[in-house]
């Protein structure tokens, strides 16, 4: 035992310049909000938050056709939030394996799906639900018609 210590050979090094961690700052990316498909997301979030703030302000809850385009709206908002932070922070460049373009397209034909059926349940609930010309007539009207206006257009 007592030749063990001779024996034994041991290293020591110092860390790196820097402390050896690596940090890395988010930083947003000004140019994603001026392009395109920036300034569409934007506009997504911006009506989408406009349709369930319309539906909320009534008593959607007595009627279950309003809880499905609440859902749609609320739902909808949330992914497109997380999809616009995603992009605006450049965090789609670090999770390269995902296929972006692919995520984004089968997204927005989903949301197009789901519009539509919101669209369209809205639009059937709203002379059923509430008296012409009433303040819930009135948002849930423009709540349907928002609804109608979130789909995609096609290119001509």
């Amino acid at each position: 035992m007592a030749e063990f210590p001779s024996k034994v050979n041991t290293r020591t090094s110092s860390p790196a310049q820097g402390g050896g961690a690596v940090v890395s700052t988010l930083s947003p990316d000004l140019g994603f909000v001026r392009s395109s498909l920036g300034a569409l997301m934007l506009l997504q979030l911006v009506l989408g938050l406009l349709v369930w703030a319309l539906i909320a302000d009534t008593p959607y809850h007595l009627y279950p056709s309003y809880g499905w385009v609440m859902f749609v709206a609320v739902f909808l908002w949330l992914v497109t939030i997380i999809f616009f932070v995603l992009y605006l922070f450049q965090l789609h460049m670090k999770l390269y394996m995902v296929p972006w373009p692919l995520v984004l397209m089968v997204f927005n034909v989903g949301a197009t799906v789901l519009y539509i059926t919101a669209f369209i349940t809205c639009s059937a609930s709203v002379e059923l639900t509430s008296l012409k010309g009433s303040q819930p007539y009135n948002q849930r009207a423009a709540a349907s018609m928002l609804i109608n206006t979130r789909k995609p257009q096609p290119k001509q």
